[in-house]
């Protein structure tokens, strides 16, 4: 999760946003206004769950831009009906906020995979902190190769998230590497944040994106595997 600046409290401003969602990638789309006008504090904490209200260590001094509390917020409410019992693994893991609240929701494992050794040592301080430790892997490793690492161990998500350095051409590459090492289940979501301006597909393959939320500059894209 990356901007210029250092990981402490941000001030985001979220303007009048647009989103298009639909179920399926060939039924009509919706259009939603979604008035995020309101100038927003961000901070690293878990939202809800068994580990609701922990504020959560970040990486200092890496060009950081962590997910805001109501774009994450927003993301678990679209996904809460897939949280229980679910494999999850999070990619570019940063803090490991997402894969932290996935667990705290329900999420039975995460895999937390990060390149970064500064990141790496935090996430297991968090882990440690929301007594979520027991339930996670820490993979310190750049995401394609522990994708295929990941498939080497036959683990196959329920739930990927994707959350790269924005506009570095990360997102098509990953989806691929995903697909190609078949660690998604059949019926598992991947949920990619990233720029409004990063080149993301509308398919990769058989990866069909379905829905995109977005939220001033930032958005979230959902894909499902498309059904035989």
């Amino acid at each position: 999760m990356f901007i210029n600046g250092e990981y402490a409290k941000i001030i985001v401003y979220l303007n009048l946003s647009v989103v298009s969602m639909s179920k399926r990638p060939d039924a009509q789309k919706t259009v939603y206004i979604v008035d995020l006008r309101q100038e927003e504090s961000i901070y690293m904490r878990v939202i809800s769950g068994k580990a609701r209200g922990h504020t959560l260590k970040a990486p200092k001094g890496l060009n950081m831009r962590p997910t805001a509390d109501r774009v994450k917020e927003s993301i678990f409410n679209i996904i809460r009906a897939e949280l229980y019992n679910s494999i999850v693994i999070d990619l570019f893991a940063g803090s490991g906020s997402l894969g932290i609240e996935a667990l705290s929701r329900g999420a039975y494992k995460a895999y937390f995979i990060d390149n970064n050794k500064n990141s790496v040592q935090l996430i297991g301080q968090n882990l440690e902190k929301t007594g979520l430790i027991n339930d996670s892997e820490i993979i310190h490793m750049e995401a394609l190769n522990a994708i295929v690492r990941l498939s080497k161990h036959r683990v196959k998500a329920n739930i990927i998230f994707i959350d790269p350095p924005y506009l570095k051409g990360f997102i098509e590459p990953t989806l691929e590497t995903i697909l190609f090492y078949n660690i998604l289940q059949p019926d598992g979501i991947i949920i990619v944040e990233h720029d409004i301006k990063d080149r993301v597909p509308d398919s990769v393959h058989e990866l069909k994106k379905y829905r995109i939320n977005r939220y001033g500059d930032i958005a979230i894209s959902f894909y499902r595997l498309e059904e035989n």
